[in-house]
C-alpha cells in the first residue's frame, strides 16, 4: 500500500530489543517485496513464527483450464453457479478463468474459512454482496458489498462471512497495487487519481488468538501445502510499514468523463503482473451536443477483455442476455462493440447508472470448469442476430 501505517506496540527503534511482559524478547518479522528492495513491514509476535510441527502437501483440485477454442466472445453467468452446503471462502472457490499471471474465481460462501496464505502472490477480492470480517496477521477488516480487498502475498488471513458472502477472487502472480501514474514518486496519491488515501481502510488494531497445533493452508508455486504451528499465527502485538491489507469501496472510485467517450484507461483502478482492473461507476457522460455516451466499437490487440457486471443496467450491452452476475469474455483477435442499436439509442442520455469490474490481461485467459458450467451458449451471435446455419 503507498503510505505509512503504524499498529498497536512498537519499540522506539527497529531490530531492536522489544520485550514481552515476562521478560522475554517478542519475535521480530520482516515482511517485504522484491527481496526487500520495495514495500514492507514490521510485525511483533508472542511466538516464533518459524515454529512448525508438521508439513502435509494437499491435493489441488480447482482442475484443468482450456483455451478459448474456437476464439468466441463469451458469457458466463455466476449466478448458476452451484455450491455446497458449507462452502468457504478459500476451499470453496471455483475457477473461471486463469493464465500463467492470474486465476480468476468465484466464491459464495457461508462458513469460516481455514486460515489461509497466498505465498505464490497477491489477492484482490471483490465484494459482490454480503459482508465478513477479514481476520488477518496484521488486524481484522469489515469487508461489505462493493470492496476491493488487497490481500499481500503471504499475509495469513481468514474470511468468516455475515450470512452468505459472494466473493469475485483474483489470484495473482506477483503483486497488485495502485497504478504507478496515480502516485507520486514518494508514493502520495496524485491529484488526478480518482482515489486517495481517504478512500483506503486498513486494520487499525492488532489481532491477537491463542491456541496450539493451528493449522495453516498454504498456496506455493508447487501446489498446496497444510502447515501445522506450533502456535497460532495471529499473535502479533503491532507492526509497521507500508505492506498490510487494505479495503476500498467502488463507490468511492470518482469517474473521469470528458465531452465525447473516453478510453478504458481513466477506469484504472489496479495493476498487476500483465493485467489491469478498471472500475465502471455511475456517472455524468459525455456532454457534446453529438456525442455518442457507449463504448465505440474497439479492438484490444494486446487484451483479452473480462468484465463483471454488479450493478445497475448497463448500457453497451442491452438486449445481449447480460444481467447482475454476469461475466462477459471479449477476447483479443474479436473486435467487439455495443449491441445493435445501443449507440444510437444512447444519444442524448446525461447519465448512466451502471458498476461493473473490467480485467484485462495481456496474455490470453483460458476457460476453468466455472466457466463450462455457467456458459451462456448464444452470445456471440447476438450482434448478428442469428448463429451457425
Amino acid at each position: 500500500m503507498p503510505y505509512y501505517r503504524q499498529v498497536g506496540q512498537l519499540p522506539h527503534k527497529r531490530h531492536t530489543a522489544f520485550r514481552q511482559p515476562d521478560g522475554s524478547l517478542y519475535a521480530e518479522e520482516l515482511m517485504g517485496v522484491e527481496g526487500f528492495s520495495a514495500d514492507s513491514a514490521l510485525l511483533y509476535h508472542r511466538g516464533l513464527p518459524t515454529a512448525i510441527v508438521d508439513a502435509v502437501a494437499v491435493t489441488d483440485e480447482r482442475g484443468t483450464l482450456n483455451p478459448n477454442h474456437p476464439l468466441k466472445p463469451r458469457h458466463f453467468k455466476t449466478q448458476d453457479l452451484k455450491f455446497s452446503d458449507g462452502a468457504d471462502a478459500v476451499t470453496g472457490r471455483r475457477r473461471l478463468f486463469g493464465n500463467a499471471d492470474v486465476s480468476i474465481g468465484f466464491a459464495a460462501a457461508t462458513e469460516p474459512s481455514p486460515l489461509y496464505r497466498n505465498a505464490a502472490g497477491d489477492e484482490l477480492l471483490y465484494v459482490q454482496g454480503g459482508t465478513a470480517t477479514l481476520e488477518t496477521i496484521y488486524g481484522a477488516l469489515e469487508v461489505g458489498d462493493g470492496d476491493y480487498v488487497v490481500i499481500p502475498t503471504s499475509c495469513t488471513y481468514r474470511v468468516l462471512p455475515h450470512g452468505e458472502v459472494k466473493l469475485l477472487i483474483l489470484e495473482a502472480r506477483g503483486h497488485i497495487g495502485p497504478p504507478k501514474r496515480y502516485l507520486s514518486a514518494k508514493g502520495q496519491f496524485l491529484e488526478h487519481s480518482p482515489y486517495c488515501e481517504r478512500d483506503v481502510r486498513g486494520p487499525s488494531e492488532p489481532l491477537v488468538a491463542d491456541g496450539t497445533d493451528v493449522d495453516v493452508l498454504v498456496r506455493h508455486r508447487a501446489g498446496l501445502t497444510r502447515y501445522t504451528y506450533a502456535t497460532h499465527p495471529f499473535d502479533v502485538v503491532g507492526w509497521d510499514g507500508c505492506l498490510y491489507p487494505w479495503a476500498f469501496n467502488i463507490a468511492d472510485f470518482e469517474p473521469i468523463t470528458g465531452r465525447v467517450h473516453q478510453p478504458p484507461p481513466v477506469h484504472q483502478t489496479f495493476e498487476g503482473p500483465n493485467f489491469v482492473v478498471c472500475s465502471f461507476v455511475p456517472r455524468k457522460v459525455d456532454y457534446h451536443p453529438e456525442s455518442v455516451p457507449v463504448p465505440y466499437n474497439h479492438a484490444n490487440v494486446d487484451s483479452d477483455e473480462l468484465m463483471f457486471y454488479v450493478r445497475g443496467n448497463y448500457e453497451a450491452r442491452k438486449g445481449s442476455g447480460i444481467s447482475i452476475g454476469s461475466l462477459s469474455l471479449h477476447p483479443s483477435g474479436f473486435t467487439h462493440g455495443p449491441q445493435p442499436g445501443a449507440a444510437e439509442a444512447s444519444i442524448g442520455a446525461r447519465f448512466f447508472d451502471e458498476t461493473a469490474v473490467m480485467v484485462d490481461t495481456f496474455a490470453p485467459l483460458e476457460l476453468g470448469e466455472a466457466a463450462d458450467a455457467t456458459e451462456d451458449p448464444g452470445y456471440a451471435w447476438t450482434w448478428s442476430g442469428r448463429g451457425p446455419a
